[in-house]
């Protein structure tokens, strides 16, 4: 865990500052600018789009029964992905665009999968299907009872108005 802190804190930063001063070399100041600029904008644009797509396929997983952990893990892969556009640098702009793709996602959710102890899961869904469907509904009749209060303490003066 430590060393997964250090690499984020400290070697990331430093690799990131690397990779500007090479292609900054390379290809000029200005486009390099751009080309990050483009990258946040374009990881800002997917996170919204994959937002409101990742959110249709979970409706649709579970409308038709089907387990909605695949559309959830897809959903937060793409996430990550817009996060790690919208960070400036290069080595970020390469892991999320590799996270745009499909069968990388797939790969990562497998072997997140292999990795992770189940101790007990169940999905239920609720008879009716669709949107609409709700439990069944309950009519009851209620009283609001006044709670009493504690009595009250005094303080310190700092508490107390003078």
């Amino acid at each position: 865990m430590a060393l997964g802190v250090f690499l984020i804190f400290v070697a990331l930063p430093i690799v990131e500052i690397a990779l500007f001063i090479k292609v900054g070399g390379a290809i000029g100041l200005l486009p390099t600018i751009t080309i990050i600029l483009a990258t946040g904008v374009a990881g800002v644009g997917i996170v919204r789009w994959q937002g409101l797509r990742s959110l249709e396929r979970l409706r649709a997983a579970v409308e038709t029964g089907a387990d909605p952990s695949r559309p959830i893990a897809h959903s937060a892969l793409l996430l990550i992905a817009g996060f790690l556009l919208v960070l400036p640098g290069f080595m970020t702009d390469v892991l999320g665009l590799l996270l745009l793709l499909p069968p990388v996602r797939d790969l990562l959710i497998r072997w997140g999968a292999s990795k992770a102890t189940v101790r007990a899961a169940t999905y239920v869904r609720r008879p009716g299907g669709g949107r609409t469907a709700f439990p069944e509904v309950i009519e009851a009749d209620y009283e609001v009872v006044d709670e009493p209060q504690p009595p009250s303490r005094r303080g310190s003066g700092w508490t107390q108005p003078h």
